[in-house]
């Protein structure tokens, strides 16, 4: 089942909803159903303090949800959870390897991580600095060379999986090239980070290592750069960047770690402000974000 978050109703204008899509297609208010059911977030937390799945609680509340129009939910939708930390795993494809040693100076960190058992995490984002469908990702002022990065992203809660999103990781280039030290100031400022549409759990997703993933980028109605790839082409697997994540580190409560990206434009290509960046993943959904300087 997928889960997004849409602006209030005409019933309830001020409050946002949680609606799920089941498995036949149909879409359900949830928060009509129950004001405890108000965000993802809220939902895990019944699933998990009644030691069931969260699909199981949606089923039961569905009689009482409103039902809802499908229509065009992805581009509806809200920013669907709100993680109190996002996390990013590197150098997880090849293809991202081979971009990070052509960027950089210093190529042999980049080999030596790809090659290596324990997987390169970093710190993404933090609520503030994360966005929504349909809001705008941003691009550093001070930087000359910047790329979008589509991701799967694995949504934990009190840290076990409880779905998949999908991921923006967008990034400076040229900062990162300059010195790897620079990797936080290169991932992390204002609307560095956009996910969504929805939350699609374990059953909707059904294998995270085989799913189909593109990017399209769009300059004045124009596209520019497209690409596609699978999960498959990942070098390692969710389970174990989920396992290295949780090492020594008391995660918060909802956290969403993005697992590596292999759609990496050539270096010819800067992102510009006003370009819309469009990530699709298999069985959850349509990112769509146009792009500011900050």
């Amino acid at each position: 089942m997928r889960y997004y978050r849409l602006p209030g109703s005409k019933q309830r204008p001020s409050s946002d909803s949680l609606v799920v899509i089941d498995d036949g297609g149909d879409a359900y208010d949830l928060t009509a159903a129950s004001d405890d059911l108000g965000s993802f977030t809220e939902l895990a937390r019944t699933a998990n303090a009644s030691d069931r799945s969260i699909d199981a609680i949606a089923r039961d509340r569905i009689p009482d949800a409103d039902r809802l129009e499908t229509g065009d939910l992805d581009g509806d939708a809200l920013l669907p959870v709100v993680a109190d930390e996002v996390w990013a795993a590197g150098v997880t494809y090849r293809i991202s390897e081979q971009a990070r040693e052509a960027e950089s100076g210093k190529p042999e960190v980049y080999i030596d991580v790809y090659d290596s058992e324990r997987p390169e995490l970093f710190l993404k984002a933090t609520p503030s600095r994360t966005v929504g469908p349909n809001d705008s990702i941003g691009i550093r002022g001070d930087s000359e060379w910047d790329v979008p990065e589509p991701e799967l992203g694995v949504v934990l809660h009190r840290g076990e999986v409880v779905g998949y999103t999908v991921g923006n990781d967008v990034s400076s280039r040229s900062i990162e090239g300059e010195n790897p030290l620079y990797l936080p100031q290169a991932k992390v400022y204002d609307r560095c980070c956009a996910i969504g549409p929805c939350v699609a759990t374990e059953d909707a997703v059904e294998d995270p290592h085989d799913l189909s993933m593109s990017l399209t980028i769009e300059r004045d109605g124009d596209v520019v750069f497209e690409d596609a790839t699978s999960t498959g082409e990942m070098a390692t697997t969710c389970e174990n960047l989920v396992e290295y994540l949780g090492r020594h580190n008391d995660l918060p409560e909802t956290v969403v770690l993005l697992t590596g990206t292999a759609l990496v434009p050539p270096e010819t290509f800067t992102l510009a402000e006003g370009d819309r960046v469009t990530i699709d993943i298999d069985h959850i959904g349509r990112l769509v974000n146009d792009t500011v300087v900050v």
